[in-house]
């Protein structure tokens, strides 16, 4: 069974795609169709005493709204940029000119990490960032130097967890992937030697969703998994087991105290079996008591860096992954918070603030006709529907997988229309479909209405702006 066990956690890390509060940072993405406005969210994270935001990339019309809050900040720079700023030099003094310097002033944006890219070396993406990563890294820090703003930020590279594995499947054998092991090497020499840190992607969850094997409880913390041992310590779960993979990888490296951030942890709520509301408060309970213990991993203990994954539901990720990508939120699309969750770690469960201010569309939906009679033409518009707005949660074992062929027709036409506004047009279906303003939710499945853009509404330049590095980001991910 222990043997078992051990070929399992390798397999799932090989395979990964002060007080808590005050510890706890949150990743903001923006891959929306109708994006929350920004000085919203940001009192919302204010409202409930988050103090640290890791973001994607740098638009000013989001970082203008940190300033003066006293949120430390990760600024991020997308991997479709990485070439151009590992090139030349001079590009990265102006990305540091305008998306560094011009905040920072009396009152402005507490800037303390530059992301350079986001999981560059993934296998994915079969090396096309191998080369530009590392350059464009130095680049950029050179320019902070230069700056004068070298001592207080650090430029750093987000990493998935498949940057290393273990050889006999114990975290005691990790080390970097073969074929990154000396650029790895020398690109943590050098986090060290600028006094940076090493920030890493780690996900239970993808354990479950790629190996049906994978025993559940593992992937938890409150100790329901049979242990996993190695040499002297029994691993109970997998985030410990995965994190010290890297402490002994970074030892053998040659920098064994070489920093290290949880730049994303965290659990989806939708678009697959094992993604709902119950499990995801199962591992935040218990994530957020580990780092309320202040126990860190066997092998790190003490305090532990961590960004939960993510703050929002995005609704134009890439679902290359799988469907579950757009449900990582903590919150729904429309600023509410999913169920209740302590950050202190006490155990004093409450629902986290919602974010205020939001409005929402007219309280009408698009749904299938009732005296519909030719059917040859649902298939074909529900797909077209499917393609251009969000079925996700209809996918097997989602929150709307036991609907009726009926609704889950009118679940994708709603989701059209809503993601466009709420068109006329955008409700025909070559004749199929209609508006109704009798609310279309059936059971546990909603069907929602969807917000007021923030960009449509309150900023058209920014959001124009947004959407084109949204586009950017997502050709980047193909």
């Amino acid at each position: 069974m222990a043997k078992a066990m051990v070929l399992i956690l390798l397999f799932c890390i090989l395979m990964v795609s002060p007080s808590a509060a005050n510890t706890i940072g949150v990743n903001w993405g923006v891959l929306s169709t109708h994006p929350i406005h920004p000085s919203f969210v940001v009192q919302m994270l204010k409202d409930n005493g988050i103090q640290k935001v890791k973001l994607f990339d740098a638009d000013s019309w989001t970082v203008n709204t940190l300033a003066g809050t006293g949120i430390e900040v990760m600024l991020g720079i997308p991997n479709y940029q990485l070439q151009r700023l590992a090139n030349k030099y001079s590009h990265a003094k102006d990305w540091v000119q305008q998306n560094v310097t011009k905040h920072l002033y009396e009152g402005g944006v507490d800037i303390k990490y530059v992301a350079v890219g986001n999981e560059p070396f993934l296998k994915s993406y079969n090396g096309s960032f191998l080369k530009s990563t590392f350059p464009a890294l130095q680049n950029i820090q050179k320019a902070l130097d230069e700056a004068g703003h070298g001592d207080q930020i650090k430029a750093t590279v987000p990493l998935n967890a498949d940057v290393y594995e273990s050889a006999s499947n114990k975290p005691s054998d990790g080390k970097f992937r073969n074929d990154i092991k000396d650029l790895m090497t020398d690109m943590v020499k050098y986090l060290k030697s600028i006094n940076s840190v090493l920030v890493v992607n780690i996900y239970p969850f993808l354990c479950l969703y790629q190996n049906s094997y994978f025993p559940k409880e593992f992937a938890f913390f409150d100790g329901g998994a049979n242990p996993v041992q190695d040499k002297n310590i029994s691993y109970t779960n997998v985030f410990d087991a995965n994190y010290d993979t890297l402490v002994w990888t970074l030892k053998k490296a040659g920098v064994p105290d070489l920093k290290i951030v949880v730049g994303e942890v965290g659990w989806p709520t939708d678009g697959d079996k094992n993604a709902n509301f119950q499990s995801a408060q199962k591992f935040y309970d218990g994530l957020f008591k580990k780092l309320a213990s202040n126990k860190g991993t066997p092998l790190r203990p003490g305090g532990l860096d961590v960004y939960l994954f993510g703050l929002i539901d995005e609704n134009a990720k890439s679902i290359q992954p799988g469907n579950f990508e757009r449900h990582w939120g903590i919150f729904t699309y429309d600023g509410k918070p999913k169920f209740p969750m302590d950050l202190s770690g006490k155990g004093n469960g409450k629902l986290l603030v919602p974010v205020k201010g939001v409005q929402y569309l007219e309280s009408q939906w698009c749904v299938l006709k009732e005296d519909m009679k030719d059917n040859s033409l649902v298939g074909q518009n529900m797909d077209y529907a499917c393609s251009l707005g969000d079925c996700t949660s209809l996918t097997k074992g989602s929150s709307c997988s036991q609907l009726d062929e009926r609704h889950r027709t009118s679940y994708a036409f709603n989701m059209y229309f809503q993601i466009n506004d709420q068109s006329v047009e955008a409700c025909d279906f070559q004749g199929l479909a209609t508006i109704t303003k009798t609310n279309a939710t059936v059971g546990n499945c909603l069907f929602p209405i969807q917000i007021v853009s923030a960009g449509h509404s309150l900023n058209l330049a920014s959001a124009a702006t947004s959407f084109v590095v949204t586009l950017l980001i997502l050709f980047s991910l193909l």
